[in-house]
């Protein structure tokens, strides 16, 4: 029996998110599209052309507003085939000292307890489902492996989603639940527009531009993650601009 498969991309209202969003709606699948603004998601949506989508405004630190979305997802569709845990956020740079809680907060409940909470949903969509099953990529960062100044919110919660990853990989194996995770370093978005002007090298006193690579190789990378049976897995895939400073960085 063939069917459509039915991918949800959370953050989809831009940047990676977006871009994710129109490849995976170019390989044909109906695509639900999940973010705190309901225009920005229907602007991806206008992007996607034909291919089916779904915007539903959600913020995914809110476990009530997670379940609706799953619920809405369940109830069009009746399954799903791939979550994209893309949505993210960071914290000003500043030092540890001068970071406050609200601040440390914010990036802890987007970056993880959001991907946690659409992990959790999907875990009790696709055990149900039939064919059961169903492929879980997480959107981490090179930051959690070499970080940058000034990043330790963001940079604690990157290298929790390993954690994650690894935990719902092995979790979801009885289950037909694959999970990998893609760490992506400088594509070219509205959020890297800094690496170009220039960024605070790990010598905490050199500012210098930085390459940046088309956010469409990311899509790219995303989709081929999705595109594997679930008898096979990219565990994890780095997918970075060449020349930045990550190998040898500081």
């Amino acid at each position: 029996m063939s069917f459509k498969k039915i991918a949800l991309v959370t953050g989809a209202g831009s940047g990676i998110g977006r871009a994710v969003a129109v490849a995976l709606g170019s390989a044909g699948y109906a695509v639900a599209l999940a973010g705190r603004r309901i225009e920005a998601l229907e602007d991806t949506a206008a992007a996607m052309g034909e291919a089916e989508s779904f915007p539903v405004a959600c913020d995914v630190t809110e476990p009530g507003a997670v379940s609706a979305l799953f619920n809405a997802i369940s109830n069009k569709f009746g399954r799903l085939d791939l979550l994209f845990n893309n949505a993210g956020a960071g914290a000003p740079a500043v030092t540890m000292e001068d970071l406050t809680y609200s601040q440390w907060r914010e990036v802890v409940d987007t970056n993880l307890t959001g991907p946690f909470l659409c992990t959790q949903e999907a875990f009790r969509l696709m055990k149900a489902q039939k064919p059961r099953g169903g492929r879980i990529i997480n959107n981490g960062s090179i930051s959690a492996t070499a970080p940058r100044p000034f990043s330790a919110p963001y940079t604690a919660t990157k290298h929790a989603i390993t954690g994650l990853t690894k935990s719902t990989s092995l979790d979801g194996r009885a289950h037909d639940i694959a999970c990998g995770q893609i760490d992506i370093g400088n594509a070219d978005t509205d959020m890297a527009a800094r690496m170009k002007a220039g960024i605070l090298q790990a010598d905490h006193a050199t500012i210098k531009p930085e390459p940046v690579m088309d956010v469409a190789h990311v899509a790219s990378a995303v989709v081929y993650m999705a595109s594997l049976p679930l008898e096979a897995n990219v565990q994890f895939m780095t997918v970075m601009a060449t020349k930045m400073p990550f190998i040898g960085r500081g």
